[in-house]
C-alpha cells in the first residue's frame, strides 16, 4: 500500500517549530485468542470445548462435533475433568435437564457383558485409537434403557448448586443413546480464518476481526507473525465504504 504520511508540527525547547512525520508501518502482532468465539480453551491439552444446548441423540452430536472439527469430549486426567466442571457455560434458559443439574452428552459408551441380577459392563472411548486415558467410574443407569441395547451412552452430570459447584460434585450416567440431550464437543486449539475455515498449522491465513489486511501464519493454533497491507483510498470518489471481510475492497458511495 501507500504510504499515508501526516505531517505535524510541534513547539522545541527553545520555541523553534519541529517537524516531523507520522508514517503508518505496518508492525508484527501476535494475538493470545486460542480457541473460535463461544470456546473454552485449556492449556493442560491445547483443547478447546464448547457446551451445545440444541438437544440431539448421541449419534446426531457426534456429527455435530465432527462437522466443527472436533469430537464428543473425553478427558486425558482428572484436572482436565476439573477444568470443565468449573466453568460457566454459556447455558440459555431453554435446556433439556433441570438448571441445577446439567447432563452432556461426552464421548463414552458402556459396554453390557452381563444382564442377570445386574447390569455388568465396562466403559469405552468411543472413538478407536483415542490416546485417552482416563475412563469413568461406574455409572448411574439412566431410565429410558431398552432391554435390546447392548450399549449405552455416557452422559456428564455437573451439579450447579451455588455452594458445591466448586468441589466439582458430578455424575457419571449410562443412558439410552437416542435420548435428546444437550453435549460437550472437543477440538484441537486450531485457527480459523475471517471467513470461518480452518486453516492448518504453518499456513498463511487472515484472522477474524476488524481487519481483512492482516496476513498471519497459524502457529500453535494462533494467528503469530502478522503483517497487515496499508490501503490507498480509492481515486475519484469522495465517499465510500470498506468491504469487512476483503482487504483494499471498497464500494464507492458518491451519487
Amino acid at each position: 500500500g501507500k504510504e499515508n504520511v501526516d505531517s505535524r508540527h510541534s513547539r522545541g525547547r527553545g520555541g523553534e517549530t519541529t517537524r516531523f512525520h507520522t508514517v503508518n508501518v505496518a508492525q508484527p502482532v501476535r494475538f493470545s485468542r486460542k480457541c473460535p468465539t463461544g470456546w473454552h480453551h485449556y492449556e493442560g491439552t491445547a483443547s478447546c470445548y464448547r457446551v451445545y444446548l440444541n438437544g440431539e441423540n448421541y449419534w446426531d452430536a457426534v456429527q455435530t462435533c465432527q462437522r466443527v472439527n472436533g469430537s464428543l469430549a473425553t478427558f486425558t486426567a482428572d484436572q482436565e475433568l476439573r477444568f470443565i466442571l468449573a466453568q460457566e457455560w454459556d447455558l440459555e434458559e431453554k435446556t433439556f435437564v433441570r438448571k441445577d443439574q446439567r447432563r452432556f452428552w461426552v464421548g463414552y459408551q458402556y459396554v453390557i457383558t452381563n444382564r442377570n441380577h445386574s447390569l455388568e459392563g465396562h466403559w469405552e472411548v468411543a472413538y478407536k485409537g483415542s490416546s485417552e486415558v482416563f475412563l469413568p467410574p461406574d455409572p448411574i443407569f439412566g431410565t429410558a434403557m431398552s432391554e435390546n441395547e447392548n450399549v449405552l451412552c455416557a452422559q456428564l452430570q455437573c451439579f450447579h448448586f451455588p455452594t458445591l459447584r466448586h468441589h466439582g460434585l458430578h455424575s457419571w450416567y449410562a443412558e439410552n443413546c437416542y435420548e435428546k440431550s444437550s453435549f460437550l464437543c472437543k477440538r484441537s486449539q486450531t485457527c480459523v480464518d475471517i471467513k470461518d475455515n480452518i486453516v492448518d498449522e504453518g499456513y498463511y491465513f487472515t484472522p477474524k476481526g476488524d481487519d481483512p489486511c492482516l496476513s498471519c501464519t497459524c502457529h500453535n493454533g494462533e494467528p503469530e507473525m502478522c503483517v497487515a497491507a496499508l490501503c490507498e483510498r480509492p481515486q475519484g470518489c469522495q465517499q465510500y465504504r470498506k468491504d469487512p471481510k476483503e482487504c483494499c475492497k471498497f464500494t464507492c458511495l458518491d451519487p
